[in-house]
């Protein structure tokens, strides 16, 4: 009997990158074996993103491409967008049906059968926002929440694997289990509960839900395996534009939690998310972002421009000129650079305790400090080792250590 040979590579997101790796790995439990390239292969899979219309334009590009070589099945968000013109003798697509059956069962105990195709664990599907701009709501539905058992447990199969870099993820960490009646500080909890040797890093939360939990968030952060990292999409500094893109809170709210996080964990992490060039966005729209920026100094800036998307509200709006958007766009990374600049600064001749997590250039490895800062270091160390190491220069978005 053959083994099906498959290829895998997957796109956007930590959850989508994460779905994808387990859903691999349960065909590789079942027989599977996994091969370096699509000319080997029997199947092709690949995890998808439509986020902005230029990566669903890539994603095509790319199925069509592979499917030349092998027959493809397509996971992520484009079945739901565009699955029905996709389907051939050659295409398959998870359909949002089977895909919401995947999400509430046979993800449960999926074996992590080759750690190098594992991106972390998602913790629930879809969200309760209603954002007139964003069409991953509309691919991913209602929120479908795991059962923290189930989580814990795929989490212990990880860290037997070898793996000790937890990363949990969905379109909204905050508002995992409002439908089972439970609370993401209850799953951080349960999963400091293991006995293990691992760091957790928690993934993306928005503001709306964040603030009825983030008290109670901030003190499960207080455990040493814990990244002091928190990632809140705040989109825009203008509570007009917030009000338009429908994201139920104001700045005011964003604000708030950071204050708190700072308050708690000064030398933390903060990733935030803006959209640049929302339509109605104005001279006073980027600036009242620009100050919010300035305000709260966030680490690391996401900044994309808004691409109206097919079956959202926003869909058929005018966005502002370009000349426009490209200006704000750079101003917005020009202040991100200032602002990380001056943090990394204060950083440099500290003694850090670092985690390798992944392996650099040839010759490199990249870890991860408490705050979940890259750390790259000379020399191919093995992957979750921990090593104190000296910070001794800043280079753009990472840190160098030295290795002590």
């Amino acid at each position: 009997m053959f083994a099906l040979k498959i290829y895998f590579e997957s796109y956007g997101c930590t959850l989508s990158k994460s779905e994808a790796g387990l859903y691999v790995n349960r065909m590789l439990s079942e027989g599977g074996e996994l091969v370096s390239s699509p000319e080997q292969a029997d199947l092709s899979v690949i995890g998808t993103c439509v986020v902005i219309k230029h990566t669903q334009d890539r994603m095509l590009s790319r199925i069509e491409n592979l499917s030349r070589e092998s027959r493809v099945k397509v996971l992520g968000c484009l079945p739901s967008v565009s699955g029905g013109e996709l389907e051939s003798d050659r295409i398959e697509v998870l359909k949002p049906r089977d895909f919401k059956s995947f999400y509430s069962g046979s993800l449960d105990d999926v074996e992590i059968k080759e750690p190098s195709i594992f991106d972390g664990i998602p913790i629930n599907q879809g969200c309760t926002g209603s954002c007139n701009y964003c069409i991953s709501r509309v691919a991913r539905g209602k929120l479908v929440s795991r059962p923290p058992a189930k989580i814990v447990s795929q989490i212990g199969m990880q860290l037997e694997r070898g793996i000790k870099e937890v990363r949990i993820s969905s379109l909204d960490t905050a508002a995992y289990g409002r439908e089972i009646g439970r609370t993401l500080p209850d799953l951080v909890s349960s999963i400091l509960s293991l006995d293990q040797d691992f760091m957790l890093r928690v993934g993306m939360m928005e503001p709306r839900n964040t603030r009825e939990i983030i008290d109670r968030l901030l003190d499960t952060f207080s455990d040493n395996r814990v990244f002091k990292f928190l990632h809140i999409p705040v989109q825009s500094g203008d509570d007009r534009i917030l009000d338009l893109m429908n994201r139920e809170y104001h700045a005011d709210a964003f604000r708030e939690i950071v204050a708190k996080f700072r308050e708690k964990y000064p030398d933390g992490t903060l990733s935030t998310d803006i959209i640049s060039g929302y339509h109605d966005e104005d001279e006073q729209s980027f600036s009242l972002t620009m100050d919010l920026l300035r305000e709260t100094s966030p680490e690391i800036v996401n900044i994309t421009r808004f691409s109206p998307r097919p079956y959202t509200p926003d869909y058929d709006r005018k966005v502002p000129a370009s000349n426009l958007v490209k200006r704000w766009t750079k101003e917005y990374t020009d202040l991100h650079r200032k602002l990380l600049n001056k943090r990394f600064s204060t950083l440099v001749g500290r003694v850090e305790s670092v985690l390798i997590t992944e392996k650099g250039k040839p010759g490199t490895s990249v870890g991860r400090d408490l705050s979940y800062r890259p750390v790259v270091l000379e020399g191919e160390l093995p992957l979750y080792q921990r090593v104190e190491v000296e910070i001794v220069e800043k280079a753009g978005t990472y840190l160098v250590g030295k290795k002590l």
